[in-house]
C-alpha cells in the first residue's frame, strides 16, 4: 500500500516540477522520500484515530488483506495513469471488512471523511487562486529579471515540495498503516534519553519508507500526468499549485493547528487523511480559473473523476472477496473474536442515548461471540440504522478492565493526566470493569476532572479528555483471549 501510495500520490507533490522541467526526477524524489518519512513519524497519529473510528480491523490477517485490497487498486489505477485517491481505497477497503465481518460501520466518521473529500479540492482551489493572483500581482510590480524568476521557482518547487511531503506522510501514512493500528504487533523502542518510537510511530516509520521506495521506483508516469495532461502549468503556477495542495494537507493532519482553533474559540479542522490527488486537481483548476477557465481539459478530468467513483466501490467489493479467501481457503483469522451481552445496565445506557430499549430486551443476558451474531439477533427484533447498531455494538461490546494503581507507570502516560485525575485514578485502584464505558462513569465518578465539559471553549479541553481516557483503558485493559 505504501508503495502504491508513492508511486501515485508523489505526483501530487512533484509532479508539476517535474512536468515542467524545472526539478530533475531524482532530486524530487530524494526530498519527497526524506520528508515523507519524517511528516509520517512525526505527525501521522492525528489522522490515523478517524480511520479507527470508522472502522477497528483488530486481526493481523483483516488488516493486511483490507491494505493488500486498497493497494491494489490503487495499483491497479496508477497502472493506467489515473491519479487516485489512496484515502478512498482504504476507506472502501474497511467497509469491506465492516461488511464481511459484520461490524457496524461508524457513519458519522464516513461523513466527516466524505466531506473532507469534498471540501479539500474546492479549498485547494481558492488557495490557488487567491496565491497566483498575488504572486502574479508581485512579479509584474517587481519587474524581476526572467532568470532570477527562473531561480526563485526552481528553489521555491524544492522548499513547497519538502513542506507537501512532509504533509503528505503526515496526513496519508494514515491510509498505508491506519488498518493495522489496533492488531500492531510492535512494543515501544527507545534509544536512552536520545529518542523514543511508540509501537505506531514504528508502524509509520514501515509505511514511510514504503512510500519512498514507490516514490523512486513508479511516480515519474503520474507525475507527468498531473503535470502537463490536466491543463499546460507555467513554473509559477507550479509552485503555486504545490503550495496550495500542501496547505490543505496540512490543514487536515496537524493536531497543533486543531488544537490552537479550539483555543480560539473557532471550528476545528477534522484530522482525516484526505486525497491528496484531488487537493492537488483542484489547485490546478484553482490556477485554470485564475486564468480565465481556458484550456482545461476536460476530457482528462472526466477520467481522473471516473477514478475517484470506481476507486472506493473497487475496493470494497475487492476486500469482501479477497477476506472471504483469507478466512476460508487460507484459514488465517480476520477478526478476533469479540463478545457481545446486553444487561440491564447496558439497557440503561442506551436509554440515554435515546435508543429504545423494547426491542433488545428479549436479548438481555444473552451472550454473542461475533459481529454477525449480534447484528442479526438485533435486527431480528427491530429494523435499526447503522447509527444505531453503531451505538449498541459500543455499549454491548464487553472488555476486561482491572486497576492496579501503579504511580510511575500512570505518571508517565501520554497525553499526561492532572494530579487531579491522577488521585482519582488511585481512588479505584483494585477494581474490575466488564465494559468500557463503565470505567468511564467510574472515573466520571471518582474526580471532576475526568467529566466534559459544557460550551464552546470546552472543545479543547474535551479532545484532550477523550485521548487521557483512552490511554487509561488501554492501560488497564486484560487481553481475554
Amino acid at each position: 500500500m505504501g508503495w502504491s501510495l508513492g508511486a501515485n500520490n508523489a505526483a501530487n507533490i512533484f509532479g508539476p516540477a517535474v512536468g515542467t522541467r524545472m526539478v530533475r526526477f531524482k532530486v524530487a524524489a530524494t526530498v519527497a522520500s526524506i520528508f515523507v518519512i519524517l511528516g509520517a513519524v512525526i505527525s501521522g497519529a492525528g489522522a490515523a484515530d478517524t480511520l479507527g473510528a470508522l472502522g477497528a480491523v483488530n486481526a493481523l490477517a483483516g488488516s493486511f488483506t483490507v491494505a493488500l485490497a486498497a493497494a491494489a487498486t490503487v495499483s491497479w489505477m496508477t497502472r493506467v495513469k489515473i491519479p487516485v485517491s489512496a484515502s478512498q481505497a482504504v476507506v472502501g477497503g474497511i467497509i469491506g471488512w465492516n461488511l464481511f465481518t459484520g461490524s457496524p460501520t461508524d457513519f458519522n466518521s464516513l461523513t466527516k471523511i466524505f466531506i473532507s473529500w469534498v471540501s479539500s479540492p474546492i479549498l485547494a482551489a481558492i488557495f490557488s487562486l487567491v496565491i497566483f493572483r498575488i504572486l502574479k500581482f508581485f512579479l509584474d510590480k517587481s519587474r524581476v529579471h526572467l532568470l532570477e524568476v527562473d531561480i526563485f521557482n526552481r528553489i521555491g518547487l524544492i522548499l513547497v515540495g519538502a513542506f507537501g511531503a512532509y504533509s503528505l506522510g503526515a496526513n496519508n501514512i494514515a491510509n498505508v498503516m491506519g488498518v493495522f493500528v489496533p492488531a500492531s504487533p510492535f512494543k515501544s523502542l527507545s534509544l536512552g534519553s536520545l529518542f523514543a518510537l511508540s509501537g505506531t510511530q514504528q508502524l509509520f516509520f514501515l509505511g514511510g519508507l514504503a512510500i519512498a521506495i514507490g516514490i523512486f521506483t513508479y511516480s515519474y508516469r503520474v507525475m507527468i500526468t498531473v503535470g502537463n495532461e490536466i491543463f499546460h502549468l507555467t513554473p509559477v503556477a507550479a509552485l503555486v499549485v504545490v503550495l496550495a495542495e500542501s496547505m490543505v494537507l496540512f490543514m487536515f493532519a496537524s493536531q497543533t493547528l486543531q488544537k490552537w482553533l479550539l483555543s480560539a474559540g473557532l471550528p476545528p479542522i477534522p484530522l482525516v487523511p484526505i486525497s491528496s490527488s484531488q487537493a492537488a486537481i483542484g489547485a490546478v483548476i484553482g490556477i485554470a480559473l485564475a486564468k480565465g477557465g481556458k484550456g482545461i481539459n476536460y476530457g482528462v478530468l472526466g477520467k481522473i473523476a471516473s477514478g475517484w467513483i470506481t476507486t472506493p466501490i473497487s475496493a470494497t467489493i475487492l476486500t469482501f472477496v479477497a477476506l472471504f479467501f483469507v478466512q476460508n481457503v487460507f484459514e488465517m483469522q480476520v477478526i478476533h473474536s469479540v463478545d457481545y451481552k446486553i444487561t440491564p445496565g447496558v439497557l440503561s445506557r442506551l436509554a440515554e442515548e435515546k435508543i429504545p430499549p423494547a426491542p433488545i430486551s428479549p436479548l438481555t443476558d444473552k451472550s454473542f461471540h461475533n459481529p454477525v451474531q449480534f447484528r442479526s439477533a438485533l435486527q431480528k427484533y427491530h429494523d435499526w440504522s447503522e447509527n444505531q447498531l453503531s451505538t449498541i455494538f459500543k455499549y454491548a461490546q464487553k472488555d476486561s478492565f482491572n486497576v492496579q494503581y501503579d504511580s510511575v507507570v500512570v505518571h508517565m502516560l501520554t497525553p499526561k493526566l492532572s494530579e487531579k485525575q491522577i488521585r482519582a485514578v488511585k481512588l479505584l485502584n483494585g477494581m474490575s470493569f466488564s465494559y468500557k464505558w463503565q470505567l468511564n462513569t467510574a472515573l466520571e465518578n471518582a474526580g471532576e476532572s475526568w467529566r466534559p465539559r459544557n460550551g464552546t471553549e470546552a472543545t479543547l479541553f474535551n479532545e484532550e479528555l477523550r485521548k487521557q481516557k483512552e490511554a487509561i483503558f488501554k492501560l488497564f485493559s486484560v487481553p481475554t483471549r
